[in-house]
């Protein structure tokens, strides 16, 4: 009896344990339940969103294409710098190209287009030739890195796999054409950033001579097998156009789409956000007003999925045209300067004691604004043509001989000579040195006729006077390196022997030697013998004799204007206002008194009598030199710089203007005043035919 209950009472103890655990467990499962609804409702309704933007993640980039740069007009609003539509053939990386389908491509792409190898072996460096070979041997490229280097990242092997490419290789490389166009392609479709068209070639526009130049049969052949050619496409490049022959040195040039940026500005052009392979002006205006001419790219957005799949493109913006320039310079005068200077040049070298005559140079300018209206240069090459040498006018300088001695005059009267003070104009000699003298003994010399005659020894007196010294024959010449640097202080008022400021690059200052090699060269240099200056200096030089004493700053962009569509100058959006640099200490009586001597130059008497057919008024100049060109057999020969400064007309100066011929071996042939007299009489005529022309491509008002 006490056993079966016991047993009972075990067993409804069983059975209640048994009833506690299941609903302990139950209440287990029901916790664990209500805690996965929660969380799934916080995922669907709290982070929804978030976790659907993951799935659909997409990433954003941008790319620029082509656009064109601003335009150049002259001073009548003429185009003489244009655009040109240039077909191009392009490569376009994106998030999914990898090494393994640029080499593929460019083994197709290379049976449709080919290049000189000349091109290829200067555009090829070592580097580029090792790129190329990892790029095309990946299992031989692993090979080169031992286990532990296997483990670095991405960066670091490569450092160490370039430097470990066998020399053997890149000469094999080196020696097979076909390889060459590999690497080419290769380093053309690397180039640049994902989904911006790298040029793989286009039309030879920068008229190098050793370019990829693309041919119609070659765009034709790819534009027919673009489905082949993954990241190969066709599109519309700018490149430049020169309505005119005149001045397309001094306009500068582009570098090409294999060129991109200039190294030594890589800094200016990414900061500026420039991609690398960016077209940029390299020379002279392109370079100097780039930040003007380039122009605002198409922007175009690139939306891609997660495995870098594009998914859609948006054009963000449409990009516009650089901004354009109003240049000073009058095209047409510019063209009858040119073919002035280029005859007179080849009659004066007809001459045989001129075979070293092989330049001259010709600068106007407006007296009173600073406006450059004609630069020409020309050069005469080993086989006797003649070629554009305009830069040369502004980088490039020269002995100017007595041109000068305006400024010599005026320096004089700087240092409290009077007016009236007259030298006896007789051989002058001191110890240790020859004999300097005039070209002729003129005895009694005031300043008027000191320059009507261009006398040296009144310049000599004028020096000697600066420099305190007082002549007695075969005495000591006492001048000091401070007299020297007090007559250059004079100069440089004029610009001579400084810059004269002008908006262009790589100007010269012209040569003026700290410690001369004798004391006696003070006397040189105020007959233009010694320091030279180039013949942009000298025609800012005359011009402030011209103006009245004012050194203005040349200029050749007078503004920059917003583009339009129309092929005119829309409107200003900068402004370059005439800038005066400095005012002469001189009195307007000491300019008037010179421009007397000056109008007396070109008159009965005077060194450029009876070559003027207008009113012109100017000075001479003879320097007596040695030559020092690039006929290097004749170096030290002696030899004569021509020159003349001037202005017209003489009383209200429209123009002032100087010439330099440098190396003439007579003056049997005026060739400087020749040239200043035809110069004159082209602007006067155009100024006419401008006035009376009906034609409103001449007759646009300047700015």
């Amino acid at each position: 009896m006490k056993v079966q209950e016991t047993t009972q009472s075990y067993t409804k103890k069983l059975k209640k344990s048994r009833y506690i655990r299941m609903n302990i467990f139950f209440f287990i499962v029901f916790i664990l339940f209500v805690a996965l609804v929660v969380r799934l409702g916080i995922v669907q309704i709290v982070q929804g969103e978030e976790f659907a933007e993951v799935v659909s993640r997409t990433d954003t980039d941008y790319a620029r294409l082509p656009a064109p740069r601003g335009k150049m007009f002259d001073r009548y609003q003429r185009v003489v710098v244009d655009n040109i539509r240039v077909p191009a053939i392009t490569y376009t990386v994106d998030k999914t190209t990898k090494a393994s389908d640029k080499i593929a491509t460019a083994k197709k792409l290379s049976k449709y287009i080919q290049y000189d190898q000349k091109f290829l072996e200067s555009e090829l460096k070592p580097i580029d030739l090792k790129d190329y070979w990892l790029a095309a041997n990946p299992k031989k490229a692993i090979k080169l890195l031992n286990k532990d280097e296997l483990k670095l990242k991405g960066n670091e092997t490569y450092r160490i796999q370039i430097d470990r490419v066998p020399e053997e290789e890149t000469n094999k490389i080196a020696a097979n054409y076909e390889q060459l166009e590999l690497a080419y392609l290769y380093k053309r479709f690397s180039s640049g950033y994902q989904y911006e068209p790298q040029v793989v070639k286009s039309k030879n526009v920068t008229g190098e001579e050793l370019a990829s130049n693309l041919t119609d049969e070659e765009l034709s052949t790819v534009s027919e097998r673009l489905e082949e050619l993954p990241g190969v496409d066709v599109i519309t490049d700018w490149g430049r156009e020169y309505p005119y022959e005149q001045l397309q040195n001094l306009f500068g040039g582009l570098t090409s789409p294999e060129q991109g940026i200039l190294q030594e500005r890589e800094e200016f052009y990414l900061s500026r956000d420039y991609s690398r392979n960016e077209r940029v002006g390299k020379s002279y205006l392109e370079y100097e007003y780039e930040d003007y001419l380039n122009p605002r790219k198409a922007k175009v957005k690139y939306t891609s999925d997660k495995s870098g799949n594009v998914v859609s493109t948006e054009v963000v913006d449409e990009g516009r045209r650089g901004y354009d320039l109003k240049l000073s310079f009058d095209i047409e005068l510019q063209k009858e300067v040119d073919k002035i200077v280029e005859e007179e040049l080849r009659n004066a070298r007809s001459l045989g004691a001129n075979y070293l005559m092989d330049r001259a140079f010709v600068v106007i300018m407006e007296p009173y604004n600073g406006d450059v209206l004609a630069m020409s240069g020309k050069l005469v090459n080993e086989k006797g043509e003649i070629n554009d040498y305009s830069y040369g006018a502004f980088t490039t300088q020269y002995e100017i001989g007595s041109t000068i001695k305006g400024a010599t005059v005026l320096a004089g009267f700087q240092n409290e000579i009077p007016h009236s003070q007259t030298y006896y104009d007789a051989p002058i000699k001191f110890k240790g040195t020859p004999w300097k003298k005039s070209y002729m003994q003129m005895n009694n010399t005031g300043v008027l006729k000191a320059l009507q005659k261009s006398s040296n020894v009144y310049m000599f007196y004028v020096a000697m006077d600066i420099a305190g010294i007082r002549y007695v024959k075969d005495g000591p010449f006492s001048a000091t390196k401070e007299d020297f640097q007090k007559l250059r202080n004079y100069f440089a008022q004029f610009g001579l022997g400084v810059p004269t400021g002008i908006d262009l690059p790589n100007e010269s200052p012209g040569l003026v030697v700290e410690e001369p090699d004798s004391v006696g060269k003070l006397l040189d240099i105020v007959i233009g013998q010694y320091d030279t200056y180039t013949p942009l200096q000298m025609a800012q030089y005359v011009s402030a004799i011209a103006n009245g004493g004012y050194r203005i700053q040349p200029r050749v962009v007078t503004s920059i204007h917003s583009p339009v569509e129309e092929n005119t100058l829309g409107p200003v959006a900068i402004e370059q206002f005439p800038k005066v640099l400095n005012k002469v200490d001189n009195s307007q009586a000491d300019i008037e008194l010179v421009k007397r001597g000056f109008k007396m130059v070109t008159s009965a008497g005077g060194t450029a009598a009876t070559h003027f057919e207008l009113d012109v008024s100017g000075k001479t100049g003879t320097s007596e030199t040695h030559y020092y060109g690039p006929k290097r057999s004749a170096w030290g020969r002696k030899t004569n710089n021509l020159s003349f400064v001037g202005y017209f007309p003489s009383d209200k100066p429209e123009i002032s203007f100087s010439i330099v011929v440098p190396w003439a071996g007579t003056e049997g042939y005026p060739v400087n005043k020749k040239i200043g007299n035809r110069i004159t009489k082209a602007y006067a005529e155009l100024q006419k035919k401008y006035a009376s022309s009906t034609n409103g491509n001449e007759t646009n008002e300047e700015n």
